[in-house]
């Protein structure tokens, strides 16, 4: 996969992964409300789409290493997967009870950042224990502290 791509698709995919989960158990833990947390994913799926691959753009463009091809490349894929992911994770709460669909994104989410993670792993030749378990202990700090977080602006505002 040319480098372009890749830092792409692995940027895009991890900030959907992270993002969303910190959105919906935030939303979640603060309001409980399915309407709100879609109406969350869908302004994420949007704003922060657009506002990461227009980091990236940047970047890119600062490296002075890539041609402009490369650039718009690696904008694009981090804008449609950054977009597409984040977007799949409204089925979940679409289909099921939210609670349920709660659970569902966890375990979706970080199955997925544990693929990325085994593929980032293999690619660099390290143990792919390692890579995993950092990047899992990250994403559950992400759960755990906007959990919290939720309940307190729940607690405040309500």
């Amino acid at each position: 996969m040319r480098h372009s791509l890749k830092i792409g698709l692995s940027f895009g995919l991890t900030s959907g992964i992270i993002t969303t989960l910190g959105l919906i158990i935030g939303l979640h833990s603060g309001t409980h409300s399915k309407a709100v947390i879609i109406g969350g994913i869908l302004t994420i799926a949007i704003a922060d789409a657009f506002s990461d691959a227009l980091g990236i753009h940047i970047s890119e463009e600062s490296e002075n290493a890539h041609t402009e091809k490369e650039i718009w490349e690696s904008t694009a894929a981090t804008f449609l997967s950054k977009f597409i992911f984040t977007l799949s994770f409204a089925v979940p709460i679409l289909l099921f009870h939210l609670s349920t669909a709660v659970i569902i994104s966890i375990i979706y989410g970080l199955f997925t950042l544990s693929i990325i993670s085994l593929y980032i792993a293999k690619e660099q030749g390290v143990k792919t224990w390692r890579v995993i378990s950092e990047h899992l202990i990250i994403a559950c700090v992400v759960i755990i502290a906007t959990h919290y977080t939720g309940k307190w602006i729940g607690s405040v505002f309500n």
